[in-house]
Formats: structure tokens, sequence, C-alpha cells
């Protein structure tokens, strides 16, 4: 059975080039397209790109549709179908516009991987995502022991994304010279931290209580100054592994390296809800944590302001839209309280002047 075509390939690696260099995609939507195109040169037996059809476009659909995920065993989500064929409709119509191309198709048949309107909605419709307490958070943290150096890492891991709502991919680049003790903050530098799109901020702890700052701290001034690691060593090193009496390898300690990936960070919060007897919230969510604290604690628009730079966040609706869902038993709270009569003066947030100010940002957003 056929499993390459060579005209193929070439004529994908120019568009990866076009996406990663022209439309500055980074390596992950990179892979969602290789993702996405490989899903369909399976199903067309590999034939050469030149030979597409509108007709392909709406059998490759149907057959989507009847696809188990490999993990859940469950049919494709509306959603994963969705993205699937939004790249598969960019690529025919770039493909549609290059040389040895044009002629052969016709850049209107690539509308035919749209999804129906009904099936679009369904993908792209807002959905409520668990988010953990700070509650939990903390007691994920005060279950977690502290008494070798690997368990001390892992709960100052969970204990710095409280505080700092840093992505995974940040955590594991930053070295110990991008956390100020005193200021109490942390400078997110492009040049040395994963941060997302590149960007260089810095963000100011958290108010999320002494004890998770004093974990913090105790654990930095544990590499600088029991250990002597200077200000280029990983503030979250490795695992070291070394082979045990058995033949066995096994994890003995830190290793003076940052981790490749994230994916050890997000094993460790697996393993720490786990043993805490609480549902798995991955790194990210810590953020829509810190949303919602945001919502409660934020009383002026120069507050939301500053605690949506402090996020990462160019304006405060990426903060709202992105990660602002008001959760369904707060929401119900909220409606209940508008309905109990308050005297406006006794009002201690000036929403008149948060809708101006969200008012604004919507405006120049535009």
């Amino acid at each position: 059975m056929k499993k390459h075509n060579s005209d193929n390939e070439r004529i994908k690696r120019k568009y990866f080039t076009f996406m990663k260099e022209a439309k500055r995609q980074n390596e992950a939507s990179i892979d969602a397209i290789a993702k996405a195109l490989k899903r369909f040169e399976d199903y067309n037996k590999f034939r050469d790109f030149k030979a597409f059809h509108f007709a392909q476009a709406v059998a490759f659909k149907k057959h989507l549709a009847n696809q188990e995920n490999q993990q859940t065993g469950k049919k494709l989500s509306k959603a994963t179908m969705n993205s699937t064929l939004r790249h598969l409709k960019a690529f025919f119509q770039w493909l549609s516009m290059q040389t040895g191309y044009k002629s052969r198709i016709n850049y209107s048949d690539a509308e035919y991987f749209n999804l129906s309107e009904k099936d679009a909605r369904v993908a792209t419709a807002p959905r409520m995502k668990p988010v953990p307490t700070i509650e939990q958070i903390k007691h994920v943290i005060g279950a977690m022991s502290s008494d070798t150096v690997l368990e001390r890492r892992n709960r100052c891991l969970i204990a710095f994304t409280l505080l700092t709502g840093a992505r995974d991919s940040a955590i594991a680049s930053m070295k110990l010279k991008h956390i100020d003790l005193e200021a109490g903050s942390v400078f997110q530098d492009a040049r040395e931290v994963k941060t997302k799109n590149s960007k260089t901020f810095i963000t100011y702890f958290f108010p999320v209580g002494d004890e998770i700052h004093q974990i913090v701290r105790d654990w930095v001034l544990y590499l600088k100054n029991d250990l002597l690691w200077g200000n280029d060593d990983p503030l979250f090193p490795k695992t070291e592994v070394t082979q045990g009496e058995n033949h066995t390898f096994q994890a003995s300690g830190i290793k003076k390296e940052h981790w490749s990936t994230a994916s050890p960070i997000r094993a460790i919060f697996k393993d720490a809800f786990e043993s805490a007897g609480i549902q798995y919230f991955n790194p990210h969510s810590f953020r829509n944590t810190l949303v919602e604290l945001d919502e409660k604690v934020c009383q002026s628009p120069e507050a939301f302001k500053a605690w949506s730079q402090n996020m990462g966040h160019s304006g405060v609706l990426t903060t709202f839209f992105s990660y602002g869902e008001v959760q369904p038993k707060r929401q119900g709270e909220i409606i209940q309280q508008l309905g109990v009569p308050r005297e406006v003066a006794n009002q201690s947030i000036d929403t008149e002047a948060i809708a101006k100010a969200v008012a604004r940002e919507m405006k120049n957003g535009m």
C-alpha cells in the first residue's frame, strides 16, 4: 500500500515554510497542519494533490465524521473536524495559486471542506472549562511532601504556577536570574524564556497567600545559598536518573539542566492532584483560577488592566474573552445578588468606569 508521494512532500515542505516564515505560525501550528494533511492523504491513498477535486473534499468530510479518537474511542469531536478541515481548506486555496497547480485546482473547490453551519456552530461554541479553586490548589500543595529535593521542587512548581500564572513552557525554560524575590516578580524574557508569541513582560507575584510566596522563596534561596547555583541555572531543574543496585533506573535528585519540554511538569501536576484525591487540573487551568480571583478583587479599570498585563495580555478583553468564563455556581450567585436592592452609594466597584474602560478596549481593538 502506497504511503508516500514525493511530489506531495515537496509542495508540503514549501507550504510549511510559507506558514512559518510568511504567516509567522509556530511549530505547534505547523504540526497541526501536517497532521491534517496526513489524515487527508491517508484517506486519499496518497493521490497527487494535482488530482484534487471537490468530490474528494465531500467524501473526506463523511469519512472524518465516522472516525474515532484513538484515546477515547469516541467519534471525533466537531471541534477536531473543524480544525482539520480548516487547515485543509487553507492549504488547497494556497495550492491553487502555485505554479504547476493553478491549472489543475479551482480555488473555489476548497470551499467544500467547510462544515455545515450547524456543525460549525457546535464546533466553535464556547464551553465551560473546569477550573480549580485556590482552596483546592492549596490543599494539593499542603498534601505534598517536602522531605527530598525532588519533592521540594515539585511542591514549589505548583506553588510557583499559582503565584505567577506562568505557562508551563515558560516555567520549563526559566532561569534563577529571572526571579526577583525582593521585588516579588518574574521577568519573562522572550530571548531565553519560551513565552507565548515570544512576548517579553514582567509578572509580579499574584496575591494568593503568604504561604505560597514562602514556598517559592525557600526554593530559590535553597538553590542559590545551599547548592550555590548561579543565575543562568534552571529554576526548575530536570530529574537526575541513575542506575540502582538492581540495574534499574531511578530518580536520584536534580540535574543542572532545563527540561526540554513541559511534559514532565504536567506529569507532576497529574500525580500531585491524584495523590491529593482531587481531579487533575493542568498547569494552564491555573490562569483561569487567577482570572476568577481578578473578578473578585479588582475594583477599578486600572486594577483590571494591571492584572491583565501581569498575565502577559495586551488588553483586558483578552483576559475576559479567553479566560473569563463565569462558572455556573458563581453565575447563580451574581444573578441572585442583582435582585437584592442596594444603595448605589455603597457600591465599592466603579461599574460605570469599568464599562467605559472595556468600551475603549473594544474600540481600540477594532
